[in-house]
């Protein structure tokens, strides 16, 4: 019988919590300094922070939902929690440049003052900020193979990207004074299409998960290496990986003599799989297809 699921712990479950709590604040702080210092271009930059506190969320209960083990209903596990919450941010991630796209088209054709300069030295600490969170968000994407980790990170990092065009702009219209104004909101529309590039690059990234794309070929190759290693392999025929939330599936076909009894191909074949699942702790589960070498 299946294993009952049983709730686990979220990998990178502090850096999720802490990157919720940063968004927050800075989008507070962007909101109030940008309605003061009469930026659009933070206004614009806030209201990303805010999607990406909504995103923090989601991305905390797909994860949540992916590491549970598997049962009766799902005999491969949840991981496809994980691709799906991906997807679900990029939703938001288009969202929030389609109302900065409308908002900064209407503020470029009205006319409006120049932004504070005092709104320059918040920007630059945000950049600073931002950065930080994105290394350390995406280094926990790597180390988890998590997608949705990885879409995490690069809503920090647009969002770095975002208040370093809105710096760039208002410097401009400080800079140009009179008649360069609106160089605040040209910023923010170039960081809308910073946001739908990223946007786009990580929904790929989660669907090509949900279709069962093959993963990083070093993987099929560290599946091989090992198994052929095992006494009594003769050589390898198919040997397919898949990924499901932070796990990997592996079917794989193992040449042996074909003179050997039943009960021997199937002791081997419990080799092989024992073998990669100690060597590999990433690979959750192995189905070996045996086949005579001759």
């Amino acid at each position: 019988m299946i294993e009952v699921s049983k709730k686990t712990s979220v990998p990178g479950q502090k850096i999720i919590i802490g990157s919720l709590f940063s968004n927050l604040f800075l989008g507070i702080l962007k909101l109030l300094t940008g309605i003061f210092g009469n930026s659009f271009a933070l206004i614009a930059d806030s209201i990303e922070s805010f999607s990406d506190v909504i995103s923090s969320v989601i991305l905390f209960v797909g994860l949540k939902v992916s590491v549970k083990e598997r049962d009766e209903n799902h005999p491969y596990g949840h991981g496809k929690a994980e691709p799906i919450a991906s997807i679900i941010l990029t939703f938001l991630l288009f969202a929030a440049a389609i109302f900065i796209i409308t908002e900064s088209i209407y503020n470029i054709r009205t006319p409006h003052k120049a932004p504070a300069s005092f709104t320059l030295i918040l920007l630059g600490a945000i950049i600073f900020v931002k950065e930080i969170l994105f290394r350390f968000v995406n280094r926990a994407g790597e180390t988890h193979q998590s997608s949705a980790m990885k879409a995490e990170a690069w809503h920090h990092r647009s969002d770095a990207l975002s208040s370093l065009a809105a710096f760039i702009g208002i410097t401009i219209a400080l800079i140009g004074g009179e008649g360069y104004e609106s160089a605040d909101d040209w910023a923010a529309l170039a960081a809308s299409g910073l946001v739908i590039y990223n946007a786009w690059s990580i929904m790929k990234s989660a669907l090509d998960e949900l279709m069962d794309v093959a993963p990083d070929p070093s993987v099929a190759e560290q599946v091989k290496n090992i198994a052929r290693k095992v006494p009594g392999v003769v050589e390898l025929d198919k040997c397919l990986v898949r990924k499901m939330g932070f796990d990997f599936y592996v079917d794989l076909h193992v040449m042996v003599n074909g003179d050997i009894s039943v009960k021997e191909g199937h002791k081997l074949a419990h080799d092989v799989k024992n073998q990669l699942l100690k060597d590999l702790p990433k690979v959750k589960d192995v189905l070996i297809h045996i086949e005579p070498a001759d």
